[in-house]
């Protein structure tokens, strides 16, 4: 075995696991709405995993009473939601894994998904009778939990939910007894503890999840050795295991909670191995560890005890066989993107997470379908999309045939790997193209696809994923010799120094303005909009707005460039026209679609149907590409 510290087992009170890894708490919307119940999809993702040999399975977070249980989370307060998970645990039992159920209070967080007709609680407005009837309810759930079958409890106390705005100074506010000393502010937690070990056979381990400091950065805030106390006090009214997470949900410390491209792997191991020298129960730690080496040197080490590998397993279900059988190369790697799993959470349009690295997330439980028909498809384009349909395609029987005008299978996704923290986006590229050849799809590089190609292949269906091409407006007057665009810089063809104007604020101009910051160039980003970084996600806007303070990057925005002079560009800003002095301009305001008009018209001319996808349809993110290379491929 490669990681034997990674895969050697442990106990916990009576429950042996096979493996240090565990699935954390993640939440899904894969929960039905408005009652919180377990669905066959919600089953399926969890099996999956548990197949793909994880030692533990954790639920997402089952909210304990109707004043948390907010629209998309699951629920554990009613017999009807004690069948449904009682459902999960029986369906995860069946293929040889362990679950443990997340009992939650989530207090403020999830007030936005609250329906009219539920009412939030609120650590500094709760009565005595309030706490009391809270404590409670986190009792029945626990029994209910038990009753359920499960195998471990998760007492959810991290991530400014109810429990942690009782502990930490900076939320709780209270004039009581819940207040003042730590031991004060950890009252409502050790009353919660008792109550919930009261209901727990005397063997079930118990596992906190918890912080393992505050980063709001203001004073009051919950320190490591805080928290190190917090836990020993866990401890003796009989946790079993301290969880260490980090990170809050109302400030930049949320960059923490779901850690994007832009953080260091392993960022939390530090903070996790102090806390597990300060005490007397094995320790586990979340924190973007998604490669095994990492997760086995932790344990090999001495550092922690277990590990949460969360949206690794999201990208990869297979991800601990995989790793078990020292087959590394074939693991699908997640590279925190945050796209598919936090965004989609945010973002309404998205009925459940997915993955850009894992287009298949919520469809677990079904087959790819055999082509009834195997056909030849002709692919032109062999960036993420095209490599994606390219890989369903022959998953699926038919016939790929990937031709890409490069020298090389990846395509934009190798451009943006080149900024800083994002190697791993073209890590990403390389492997999908890897995986093209593992798979057997016939590959053409160097081979632009023209009308001719098509007739001289005479495919049964075509498939246009060419990409796209940057905007590069031309403007008027000055010194056009230092002008250049976004792909030219990242592709290491143009290299500006000096002073650097970057005409364009969005995903692509940032990246320029990071790549060439870290160079030491002094980088202007003109923005027409109102704030740069419009088609980030929220955690990746976080990350890289602070990067750019980092490196000084000045950022213009409501500034429209007009021109350019000798020395510089003009922009208007405020309804007057202002000048800035530079070295060199980089266009990045945009990309459009490659022509691609001649190849489905001679696709019409011989009856070839003809699919256009991703960037050569409209440039949008990477996860959008990735799907629609997917959903095409399943439907030919």
């Amino acid at each position: 075995m490669k990681y034997e510290a990674l895969f050697s087992p442990i106990k916990l009170r009576g429950l042996e696991l096979k493996n240090r890894i565990f699935l954390p708490a993640m939440m899904t919307k894969m929960a039905t709405v408005p009652d919180g119940q377990v669905t066959q999809a919600l089953i399926d993702y969890h099996v999956a995993r548990a197949k793909g040999g994880c030692g533990l399975n954790v639920t997402e977070c089952c909210a304990i009473h109707e004043s948390t249980h907010g629209l998309g989370y699951l629920a554990l307060y009613t017999e009807e939601h004690k069948a449904g998970i009682k459902k999960l645990i029986d369906a995860v039992h069946e293929v040889g894994g362990k679950v443990c159920v997340q009992i939650w209070h989530g207090g403020q967080v999830p007030r936005a998904l609250l329906p009219d007709y539920r009412k939030p609680m609120l650590t500094n407005e709760m009565s005595k009778e309030d706490i009391d009837m809270i404590v409670e309810c986190y009792g029945k759930s626990t029994k209910m939990a038990v009753e359920a079958g499960a195998d471990a409890i998760e007492y959810h106390t991290a991530h400014t939910y109810l429990p942690h705005t009782f502990l930490s100074a900076i939320y709780n506010q209270r004039t009581d007894e819940y207040n003042g000393s730590l031991e004060n502010r950890a009252r409502f937690s050790m009353e919660v503890i008792r109550k919930m070990r009261e209901n727990m056979p005397e063997d079930m381990p118990l596992l906190m999840r918890m912080n393992s400091c505050d980063d709001h950065h203001k004073p009051g805030g919950l320190t490591v050795e805080d928290m190190t106390a917090f836990a020993n006090m866990a401890i003796k009214e009989g946790v079993d295991l301290i969880d260490v997470s980090r990170g809050n949900g109302d400030s930049a410390g949320l960059k923490y909670e779901v850690p994007s491209i832009d953080v260091a792997q392993g960022y939390n191991i530090e903070n996790a191995s102090k806390i597990r020298e300060g005490v007397s129960v094995p320790v586990s730690v979340a924190g973007r560890v998604n490669y095994p080496e990492l997760a086995n040197k932790f344990i090999a080490e001495g550092k922690i005890d277990m590990i949460a590998i969360g949206r690794a397993q999201i990208a990869d279900p297979e991800f601990c066989n995989k790793a078990m059988r020292g087959e590394d190369d074939l693991i699908r790697r997640c590279v925190g993107c945050n796209q598919g799993c936090f965004d989609a959470i945010m973002d309404p349009k998205f009925p459940t997470i997915t993955c850009m690295r894992n287009p298949f997330v919520g469809e677990e439980g079904k087959e790819i379908p055999k082509a009834e028909k195997p056909k030849r498809v002709l692919i032109a384009g062999g960036g993420m999309a095209g490599m994606t349909a390219a890989n369903v395609l022959k998953a699926r029987g038919h016939e790929p045939m990937l031709y890409e005008a490069s020298d090389h299978l990846g395509g934009q996704f190798i451009l943006a790997g080149k900024a800083p923290t994002k190697r791993e986006i073209e890590a990403a590229a390389h492997w999908e193209g890897e995986e093209a050849k593992r798979r057997g799809v016939e590959i053409h590089l160097n081979t632009p696809v023209t009308p001719e190609l098509i007739e001289e292949v005479k495919p049964d269906e075509v498939i246009l994923a060419i990409g796209a091409v940057p905007l590069v407006p031309t403007f008027a007057g000055g010194n056009q010799a230092n002008v250049t665009n976004a792909h030219e810089v990242l592709g290491g063809i143009t290299k500006p120094t000096g002073k650097v104007v970057i005409v364009g604020g969005g995903l692509v101009g940032l990246e320029v303005a990071e790549f060439l910051g870290e160079q030491g160039a002094d980088c202007t980003v003109i923005e027409v909009g109102p704030a740069v970084g419009a088609n980030l996600g929220w955690i990746r806007k976080m990350c890289v707005n602070e990067t750019l303070a980092r490196l000084g990057v000045k950022c213009l925005t409501k500034a429209t460039c007009k021109g350019m002079t000798e020395t510089g560009v003009i922009y208007e800003q405020d309804g007057e026209n202002k000048s800035i002095d530079c070295d060199y301009v980089v266009i990045a305001i945009g990309a459009r679609p490659r022509p691609f008009q001649d190849l489905h018209i001679k696709c019409n001319e011989l009856g070839i149907p003809c699919h256009v996808i991703g960037d050569t349809l409209k440039a949008r993110v990477a996860l959008t590409a990735v799907a629609e290379g997917k959903r095409t491929a399943m439907l030919i």
